[in-house]
């Protein structure tokens, strides 16, 4: 049986920490605010790989506060490797992850090979399972306003 999820997420720049995207440092000046190092690439992939096991979302496997929470900063492909081994568990492997990152700024082209490597360790998968690609809004609301940066996620999962 295969099954499929998606996921999304969304973070403003701003200035403080290193611009991290699928686990991969971007020198922009600028980084993603939230609670981890805010690489919504990994969240969003994360929700997708949640969404296609019926495991809820990441908020509910790491919340940002209560008696859970995740440390501040955390690094999301550490949360990643934490999901897919919460994947595994549940009876799946990875079919493959189809992820785009929408952002008007940086130029992501450059990095999008590394991304696509980081993912694959992360998922413990085959890189050809593995496909970052990155778009713009052309100038078209907050990401096109370089305020800030999404991603969107499919993941396919297989029983094993």
């Amino acid at each position: 049986m295969t099954r499929s999820g998606i996921g999304y997420d969304a973070h403003l720049l701003g200035p403080g920490p290193e611009l991290v995207l699928g686990g991969v440092a971007i020198p922009y000046g600028r980084g993603l605010q939230g609670h981890s190092d805010g690489d919504v690439l990994a969240h969003a992939v994360i929700d997708a790989l949640l969404g296609a096991a019926a495991l809820g979302d990441i908020g509910a496997h790491f919340p940002p506060d209560g008696p859970n929470a995740v440390p501040q900063g955390v690094s999301s492909i550490a949360l990643l490797e934490q999901a897919m081994e919460r994947v595994r568990a549940a009876g799946y492997r990875i079919e493959n992850v189809d992820a785009t990152i929408i952002a008007q700024r940086p130029a992501l082209a450059p990095s999008l090979p590394a991304m696509r490597s980081a993912l694959a360790r992360a998922l413990g998968a085959d890189e050809s399972r593995v496909n970052v690609k990155a778009t713009t809004e052309d100038g078209m609301g907050y990401t096109g306003a370089s305020a800030g940066i999404a991603a969107i996620a499919v993941a396919a999962i297989e029983r094993v």
